[in-house]
């Protein structure tokens, strides 16, 4: 049986609004999405900006990107891509190189250990994603995709 936020979060008392509802929905569920991914990946010594770097990389295998470049493709906005950088290279995950023309541009790419790493884990994160939302039929996924792009268009209006 499926339990409203408010029973789930204990509030006795009714929402401001209908928003503030819809917000608190949205969080929780991406808690609770997250929560068993951030265990998947702990067993292997990742966290999940850690995880998600080494993606964005391994799609740039070739050429790797500038790290601005890698903060503007993060799921999650990380303030200091600089030091996530510096420990995954310590791990051997990264390597990074300043540019021969500009030396103002750092540019990261994946190393054959973050590429085993994540050849590792693509089975189990895809089995995970499936087993959290394979349950809604998909155009209930479709519909949900669409109206969580459409609520982020809004909100990222100010930031371009």
């Amino acid at each position: 049986m499926t339990q409203d936020i408010r029973s789930q979060i204990k509030q006795k008392k009714p929402f401001t609004c209908r928003e503030e509802e819809l917000y608190l929905n949205i969080i929780r569920t991406a808690d609770q999405l997250q929560w068993k991914g951030m265990k998947l990946l702990a067993a292997s010594n990742l966290s999940g900006t850690q995880y998600n770097v080494l993606r964005i990389l391994r799609g740039s295998l070739e050429t790797g990107l500038p790290c601005g470049e890698i903060s503007e493709r993060m799921l999650t906005r990380d303030s200091d891509i600089t030091r996530l950088l510096d420990r995954m290279e310590k791990t051997g995950f990264v390597t990074r190189n300043r540019g021969t023309k500009d030396r103002r541009v750092v540019t990261a790419r994946i190393l054959p250990k973050g590429l085993e790493v994540l050849r590792q884990l693509d089975e189990p994160m895809l089995h995970l994603h499936r087993s959290q939302l394979g349950h809604l039929d998909p155009k209930q996924q479709e519909s949900l995709i669409r109206l969580l792009e459409l609520a982020r268009d809004k909100l990222t209006e100010g930031d371009a």
